[in-house]
C-alpha cells in the first residue's frame, strides 16, 4: 500500500526519529537520497551543472547539503538564495566548502537541472513573486522538487496560484497527500521516495499497489458454484441508450460474479452480445443509472427495494440525491460534472479540490463515493480515501464509466465491501485500459475484454 501522510503526522514522526539520532543525521540521509536521485536523472554528476533554488527552512537545507554532495562528485553547483538571511546555515557552509557558489538568477550559468528547495512542506499558498520569477527563468530546464513542489498544497493537493511543476519529486519518509491526488499530483511528475525509517501512523489517504489488489480479489473456492460466487443484477441502458447496457454488462461479466442478470430496456442487445446473461431474479448487488435516461429514477427505486448494495451511476445520481436513501449500501460513481450537480457547485470547484469534495460528498450522503478523474478517488464517510494511480488519458472515452460501474457491481456481488469494491474496480479498470491500448487509443469494449487478462496476471 502506498500511504500518504499529512504534514502533522510527518513532523511528529521526524521529531521522534531525530530524538534517537545524532544532530543532523536525518537531514544528511535526506540529502544523500536527493543527490543520488539528481545524479540518476542526469546520468552522472560529473561535469553537469546544477542550480539550487533555495528558500528558508529545512527543504532549502536538504537542497544545499545535496548540492554539496553533487559538487564533490564533480558537478558545478550554484545556489540562488531567495531568503538569504534565513538560508540553512549548515547547508550553506557545506555547499561553499565543497566548491559550490551562491549566485543571482541573472548570474546563473545555464543549468542541466534545477532543484526546487524553495519552501518546506509546512508552507501554504502560492509562490511569492520573486520565487515565481526565478522558477519562470528556468522553465525549459528539468526541475527536481524537494519533498513537494513549492506552491502546492501538501495536505490537500490544491493549487492556488504560482507553483513549481516538477519532472521529478524526491520525497522523504513517506508519500504526501499532494503526490497522490490532483491537481497537485500533476505538478509532482515522477515521485521517488527516500526511506528515513520513520514510525508513521495509519494514513487516511492511500493508493493500492498490485499486491494489495491481488490480496483483495474475490477468488472462488475450489468447491464454489455460480450462486455462491454471487449474482450481480443490472438495470442499465434504455431503448435510447442500449450501448450503455451492453457495456455495463460487459464490465459485470468479467468473471468475478457467478451470474449476471439483466432487467432493463435493452434486453435484445444485451442478449446478442452476452448470451450467458439471464433475466430478473435474486441478486447480491445491483448496478443502475448507466444510460438509464428517463427510466433511471424508477430503476433506482426498484434496486433500493432489494436491500442489497447498489452501484449508482450517471442518470441515477441526481434521483439518488432526491431519494436520500439511508438503508442501502451504495457506491456513487460521479465524474466532476455530475458531482457538481449533486452538491450544487461549479464543476471547476470540484476539479480544483477533488479530495475535499469527494470527502465532503461521502460524509454528506453517508455512502462511498467514487469520483472519476485522472486520479480517481474513492472516499468513504469516515474520511478515508484511496487514490487510483492506474489508467491512461485514453481512458477518457465514451462508455468507459459504464464498464467500471458493471465491474464494481460484480465485485460487490462477489463479496467485497463497497470501499474495497470501488477501489479495486478503479485499479483494475485503469490497468485494463493500459493493457488494451498498449500505449495508444482504447475504446470501452476493449477495456472490458482486457479485465480477465489483468486479473490473470495478478494471480499468476
Amino acid at each position: 500500500m502506498r500511504s500518504a501522510h499529512t504534514v502533522a503526522q510527518v513532523r511528529a514522526a521526524e521529531e521522534a526519529r531525530m530524538s534517537r539520532l545524532p544532530e543532523g543525521a536525518l537531514m544528511a540521509q535526506a540529502a544523500a537520497g536527493l543527490a543520488a536521485a539528481v545524479a540518476d536523472l542526469l546520468g552522472s554528476a560529473y561535469g553537469r551543472r546544477v542550480l539550487l533554488l533555495v528558500g528558508a527552512g529545512n527543504n532549502g537545507g536538504d537542497a544545499l547539503h545535496a548540492g554539496a554532495l553533487l559538487s564533490r562528485r564533480g558537478a558545478a553547483v550554484e545556489a540562488v538564495l531567495l531568503a538569504p538571511d534565513k538560508a540553512h546555515a549548515g547547508g550553506l557552509a557545506a555547499l561553499r566548502g565543497a566548491g559550490g557558489r551562491v549566485v543571482s538568477v541573472a548570474e546563473a550559468a545555464s543549468p542541466d537541472v534545477v532543484v526546487d528547495g524553495i519552501v518546506g512542506i509546512g508552507a501554504t499558498g502560492p509562490l511569492r513573486p520573486d520565487a515565481a520569477a526565478a522558477v519562470a527563468a528556468f522553465a525549459e530546464v528539468p526541475m527536481v522538487a524537494v519533498d513537494v513542489p513549492s506552491g502546492v498544497g501538501v495536505d490537500s493537493g490544491e493549487i492556488d496560484g504560482a507553483h513549481v511543476v516538477a519532472d521529478l519529486t524526491v520525497t522523504f519518509g513517506t508519500h504526501k497527500v499532494a503526490q497522490l491526488v490532483d491537481p497537485g499530483a500533476r505538478a509532482c511528475g515522477v515521485v521517488e521516495l527516500v526511506d528515513l525509517g520513520l514510525d508513521l501512523p495509519p494514513a487516511d489517504v492511500e493508493a493500492l499497489r498490485a499486491g494489495d489488489v491481488a490480496a483483495l480479489l474475490p477468488v472462488p473456492d475450489p468447491d464454489a458454484q455460480k450462486y455462491s460466487r454471487g449474482v450481480v443484477g443490472l438495470r442499465t441502458g434504455s431503448t435510447r441508450y442500449p450501448g450503455a447496457a451492453v457495456l455495463s454488462v460487459h464490465g459485470a461479466s468479467c468473471g468475478f460474479a457467478g451470474m449476471v442478470r439483466y432487467d432493463g430496456g435493452a434486453l435484445d442487445e444485451v442478449r446478442r452480445a452476452h448470451p450467458e446473461v439471464v433475466g430478473p431474479g435474486q441478486v447480491q448487488a445491483w448496478v443502475t443509472g448507466c444510460g438509464g435516461g428517463e427510466d433511471a429514477a424508477s430503476a433506482l427505486e426498484a434496486c433500493l427495494g432489494d436491500d442489497v448494495p447498489v452501484v449508482v451511476d450517471a442518470d441515477a445520481l441526481l434521483p439518488c440525491v432526491e431519494l436520500a436513501p439511508t438503508t442501502s449500501s451504495l457506491v456513487l460513481t460521479p465524474h466532476a460534472g455530475e458531482l457538481a450537480r449533486m452538491v450544487g457547485v461549479d464543476r471547476a470547484q470540484i476539479e480544483a479540490a477533488p479530495l475535499r469534495h469527494a470527502r465532503e460528498a461521502a460524509a454528506r450522503f453517508g455512502q462511498v463515493v467514487l469520483l472519476k478523474g485522472r486520479r480517481t478517488l474513492v472516499a468513504e464517510p469516515s474520511g478515508r480515501v484511496r487514490a487510483n494511480t492506474t489508467g491512461v488519458p485514453w481512458l477518457a472515452t465514451a462508455g468507459a464509466g459504464d464498464v467500471l460501474a458493471g465491474l464494481v457491481g460484480a465485485l460487490l456481488a462477489a463479496g467485497l465491501d463497497p470501499f474495497d469494491a470501488a477501489s479495486v474496480g478503479a485499479w483494475l479498470h485503469g490497468s485494463a485500459a493500459r493493457l488494451a491500448g498498449a500505449g495508444g487509443p482504447v475504446v470501452a469494449g476493449d477495456v472490458a475484454a482486457a479485465l480477465p487478462v489483468v486479473v490473470g496476471d495478478l494471480l499468476g
